[in-house]
């Protein structure tokens, strides 16, 4: 099959290699605090999971029990995650990047202020858990599309050659979602009594709130101009999850490995973490929560570090790096943890953070975004991510099994960090270096395509 060039020189009209400076800064903004705000809601389950569901939904007797029950809710969400991704994917790819955002925040949003309204199993017994289960799902539905949408907005909206740079602050918001989701609970759990009778509600009402911030910043900012050339030419791909399957095979099943790793590095840190140190190490949980605090601070400092450098070096040896460091630091990690001093838990996981984690979640964004072709991108994006997602996503409640399977210790779950990290770094490795891909509309450098409204492919040759 041919493949033509929609847009001969002198024939079309480009796209402006930069959006004006105020433009972008608004665009990096809104990016930054609606992706802070719904990764807020996402993230505070898993505390409240390790903290407060086990006895309020899941009571019980043995605490292992009621605990792997909590972390089991929470990894329901990521089976839903990859539907979400080709749901509101196809979405982003027909109506829009910024309209899709628009309808995540608000599933989001409501999802989670949702929960802090549920009845307790001492109040409704088992209809409690089947309510609480029901809105895990809506959030990984809202979730599945959100960090794709944001980072492509933006990723669409940065000017060449500093991508990785803008890129990047997707995923600064996404910790800061973090660490105000751990702020919160740190507050709240002052006092247990109180945490367990209503404190532990606030977090999750407080969204009620925010999903108006949210609103706000996004509706602000413009559309991508990639859409919008592809809306005004009529080139708007009808069936992007059938395109993306045939023509991105090979990228999509790059994406799915690329992102295994961090997902189960992410939630081993900042969730499952709090359990062991609180119930295996029997330490306060301000060391746990002071724990994450720090692993928060160092990827929001080191995001716009690593995006920068991912613009000069690429993509592809961050990549690597990261995932082959989080592999061999896996089991030095634990041992260190398993001292029970505070400052050598935290300096651990403020090396594993900084060497291991924060390169490949800074490259992310624009390594999902280059992928893919203007067409299908946010399909492709959300869809191959999140699969990754739900590969790993149950690293909580793995981990959790783990323990008892060695005697209480950590080293099957630093095996399995090993594992998930040893399947990424076989991703990287297989990809491509895509630093200088064009990603506009009709950027002959992109191995993308579109599809115009009788059928017909336009654009470079597909990816592999």
């Amino acid at each position: 099959m041919t493949f033509i060039d929609a847009e001969p020189p002198g024939t079309a009209e480009r796209l402006p290699r930069s959006t004006e400076r105020r433009e972008l800064r608004r665009i990096v903004f809104a990016s930054l605090v609606g992706t802070a705000l719904e990764w807020y809601d996402f993230f505070i389950y898993g505390m409240a999971a390790a903290l407060v569901f086990g006895t309020l939904f899941f009571p019980g007797h043995d605490p292992t029990v009621s605990g792997l029950a909590s972390f089991a809710t929470f990894a329901v969400a990521f089976l839903f995650r990859p539907l979400g991704g080709f749901l509101f994917g196809q979405l982003g790819d027909r109506i829009g990047r910024r309209s899709t955002l628009v309808l995540t925040t608000l599933l989001m949003g409501f999802a989670t202020g949702g929960i802090g309204l549920l009845p307790t199993y001492e109040t409704v017994g088992a209809l409690a858990p089947i309510l609480l289960v029901l809105t895990r799902v809506l959030q990984g539905l809202g979730a599945g599309a959100e960090f794709g949408g944001a980072s492509i907005l933006l990723a669409e909206h940065a000017p060449p050659g500093r991508r990785g740079y803008y890129a990047s602050f997707v995923q600064t918001g996404v910790q800061i979602g973090l660490l105000t989701g751990t702020v919160a609970f740190l507050i709240v759990g002052l006092d247990r009594d109180a945490l367990l009778g209503w404190a532990w509600r606030m977090p999750f009402l407080a969204s009620f709130l925010l999903v108006f911030v949210s609103l706000y910043v996004r509706l602000r900012v413009a559309e991508s101009p990639v859409f919008r050339q592809m809306e005004q030419r009529q080139l708007v791909v009808r069936r992007p999850v059938r395109e993306t399957l045939r023509h991105y095979r090979g990228n999509f099943l790059i994406g799915v490995g690329a992102h295994i790793c961090d997902t189960a590095v992410v939630y081993i840190y900042s969730t499952f973490m709090i359990t062991y140190v609180t119930q295996h190490l029997h330490l306060d949980r301000t060391v746990a929560l002071t724990g994450t605090i720090l692993f928060s601070l160092v990827v929001i400092a080191l995001q716009p570090v690593y995006g920068r450098l991912a613009d000069r070096v690429g993509r592809r040896p961050l990549n690597i790096f990261s995932a082959a460091f989080t592999g061999l630091f896996a089991f030095p990690l634990f041992m260190l943890i398993d001292t029970g001093e505070p400052v050598v838990i935290w300096s651990a996981l403020i090396v594993a953070t900084a060497l291991g984690f924060a390169p490949t979640i800074a490259v992310q964004p624009a390594f999902y975004a280059e992928l893919f072709g203007p067409g299908v991108r946010y399909t492709g994006f959300a869809a191959s991510r999140e699969i990754g997602a739900a590969v790993s996503g149950f690293s909580p409640l793995i981990a959790a099994a783990l323990l008892p399977a060695a005697g209480g210790g950590p080293w099957l779950v630093a095996g399995w960090v090993m594992l998930t990290a040893s399947v990424s770094l076989v991703a990287f490795v297989l990809s491509r270096e895509t630093r200088d891909v064009d990603i506009r509309f009709g950027g002959g450098a992109h191995p993308g395509f579109q599809l115009g409204t009788d059928g017909a492919r336009r654009g470079a040759v597909p990816a592999r």
